[in-house]
């Protein structure tokens, strides 16, 4: 068996160089910091490392924040320039909207928008019934969207969020699908809009959304990405932010101060983890000696990880299988096969 050691990192030995910040730990920071949220996670969105958690596979309603998985499930179905001719089952449906009527004609962006923006419960219905046909066929995809993506600790049946008991989640289930759907460019583009105007079918003016999510006001590099109240379920807030090319998701249910535990935790996750690049894109990574020529091998995607001073970070390549590992302090966090130089 073949296997090239392609680096090894030891990250206290680079602090100075990788720009680490020389403060606590963040495991020192779990001890100390106390969320009053029943269920919070911080993670990473790009490797879902967690960072943070508590509570975080409790099943418990999420209220609004629904609309993310909403929103990731439209998104995987519809595009975004179709047409949707509001259907009256859309109408008048209880808790925020954006007061869609029956009959007028918005495209799946701006009622995305309104999703997303002004929480509006009637945009969640036109949308589910749009793309599934009734509320119950729409519950099932996103049901599909979340078994995707490994979530074991969900259950849907509306698209909206209204209390039922039959609809819950939990918040490491809530980051992964929000970490998944920021992969979306539409999707991120959509929740870091503050502002946006879109029709008003009939009326001489358009309608004005101004997006609930204060971090996007408050904290520098906040970029998403939805928040959520019922009285069951208390405040809830799905953050990110990023910041020296790390995105950070935080997800809190049932917290009052939400914008500001968020707020804290994200601080303490920029001051503890710095992104490491640990296998470069395309990079020569690998040869297999043969007698006529040799074969030079890459990985074709590129891995990055967040780390925290004093773990330790090592590649490794097995050419007997053709596959890259990435080991944190020893153990497998990432694995990828490689592909011949072409």
């Amino acid at each position: 068996m073949k296997r090239l050691l392609f680096y090894a990192a030891v990250v206290a030995a680079l602090c100075m160089c990788l720009g680490f910040a020389a403060m606590a730990n963040f495991a020192h920071a779990d001890a100390s910091f106390e969320t009053t949220a029943q269920s919070a996670i911080v993670m990473e969105q790009s490797s879902h490392r967690v960072l943070y958690a508590k509570n975080s596979d409790a099943h418990l309603p999420m209220a609004s924040t629904t609309k993310i998985v909403t929103a990731l499930t439209v998104l995987n179905h519809a595009n975004l320039d179709e047409v949707v001719e509001i259907d009256p089952r859309a109408v008048g449906i209880e808790g925020s909207s954006i007061y869609l009527r029956a009959g007028e004609h918005l495209t799946v962006r701006e009622l995305l928008l309104g999703l997303m923006l002004r929480s509006g419960n009637d945009c969640a219905a036109a949308l589910a019934l749009h793309v599934g046909g009734s509320i119950e066929a729409f519950a099932e995809m996103m049901n599909q969207t979340a078994k995707e993506n490994g979530c074991e600790d969900s259950n849907f049946v509306n698209p909206h969020g209204l209390h039922d008991p039959e609809h819950f989640t939990s918040a490491h289930d809530l980051a992964i699908l929000t970490c998944v759907a920021l992969n979306n460019s539409d999707f991120r583009q959509i929740v870091s809009t503050k502002t946006a105007r879109i029709s008003n079918e009939g009326m001489e003016y358009d309608r004005v959304l101004v997006n609930k999510n204060k971090l996007l006001n408050s904290y520098f590099g906040a970029d998403g990405v939805k928040t959520g109240y019922t009285k069951k379920a208390g405040r809830c807030f799905v953050g990110s932010a990023t910041q020296n090319g790390m995105q950070v998701v935080v997800v809190v249910l049932n917290c009052g101060p939400m914008f500001e535990e968020t707020a804290e935790m994200l601080n303490a996750a920029f001051a503890n983890y710095r992104m490491f690049l640990a296998v470069p894109e395309n990079k020569i990574c690998g040869v297999l000696e043969k007698k006529d020529k040799n074969e030079y091998y890459r990985c074709p995607v590129r891995f990055s990880y967040p780390i925290k001073v004093g773990e330790r970070l090592t590649t490794e390549i097995d050419m007997s299988t053709l596959k890259i590992t990435v080991f944190l302090n020893n153990e497998a966090v990432w694995e990828h096969s490689l592909e011949p130089l072409i």
